[in-house]
């Protein structure tokens, strides 16, 4: 506990896709050091808090609404208490934490953020992909189809496909034939489509499929949450097998601060003598 003169800062804490060591160095100090940990309990590991102390004090927000919540996190911070949110994955993606940051703004309660390993990161380290590859995609994009919680104008599914980036899906299994419809109407449908079920979980499974499939794919599996959908070209690359072209960051020929170029040899023709 802190003194009553000097209160901490409420922190928010990624922990990460599931795996306990997957969490940063800095979140698991937050845990061990906590006096009252709120943590969203139907989603995150719960041996991330095999670190607490003995007397540290579990929250789970599952059953909490949003006043509820922040409520317990200003009374902690009133009390003096060293107080962890403890989300799943990074708090910046699809945590709801905009709306706790403002109640606590009005409140005048201090917070701050540690970040942590979003899902399609953990998944990518599983299937030995880069979402960036030269000339083939240079870019992620992050989203989610409409639900109960609409999408912003310009933001629907098939909007953000036909830019033919890498596409990580999050909170869309449920909704798995629309999901493969569109795929399939950017991507083709045989391309490539990786189903990630709780990634760096014990029960963590990746199956492949296609958009034509991807409905089936869900439904065979019993997956209608916790799972993760890949798209996009980079995906194309990584089960094609095929060479793809090389970053300028490594060629030889290619300098920079740290490095310089190589000079390429000169190739000699031989000079042809007259007769």
């Amino acid at each position: 506990m802190t003194s009553k003169n000097k209160k901490s800062e409420i922190l928010f804490v990624g922990a990460g896709p599931g795996d306990p060591e997957l969490i940063t160095v800095a979140g698991q100090k937050a845990l061990r050091e906590a006096d009252l940990i709120v943590v969203a309990g139907s989603l995150v590991n719960l041996e991330l808090l095999l670190v607490k102390k003995k007397e540290c004090q579990v929250v789970d927000s599952a059953p909490l609404d949003l006043p509820q919540i922040v409520d317990t996190l200003i009374s902690g911070y009133d009390q003096g208490l060293r107080v962890v949110r403890l989300h799943t994955g990074d708090p910046s993606l699809y945590g709801a934490v905009h709306e706790q940051f403002s109640l606590l703004k009005k409140a005048k309660v201090p917070y701050r953020i540690i970040p942590g390993v979003t899902a399609a990161m953990a998944a990518a380290a599983e299937l030995g992909l880069e979402f960036t590859i030269p000339e083939i995609t240079q870019s992620l994009i992050v989203t989610r189809i409409a639900g109960r919680t609409p999408m912003p104008i310009g933001e629907d599914l098939l909007s953000l496909t036909k830019h033919q980036t890498s596409l990580a899906l999050y909170l869309s299994a449920a909704q798995g034939q629309e999901v493969g419809k569109t795929l399939t109407q950017s991507f083709g449908e045989n391309s490539p489509v990786a189903v990630c079920y709780r990634v760096s979980w014990p029960d963590a499974q990746i199956f492949w499929t296609t958009p034509a499939k991807l409905a089936q794919t869900l439904a065979e599996h019993g997956l209608d949450r916790h799972a993760l959908i890949l798209a996009g070209p980079a995906l194309a690359a990584l089960k094609s097998g095929k060479e793809t072209p090389k970053s300028k960051l490594y060629d030889p020929q290619f300098g920079h601060a740290h490095r310089k170029a190589k000079k390429v040899p000169e190739i000699k023709k031989n000079k042809v003598k007259p007769d």
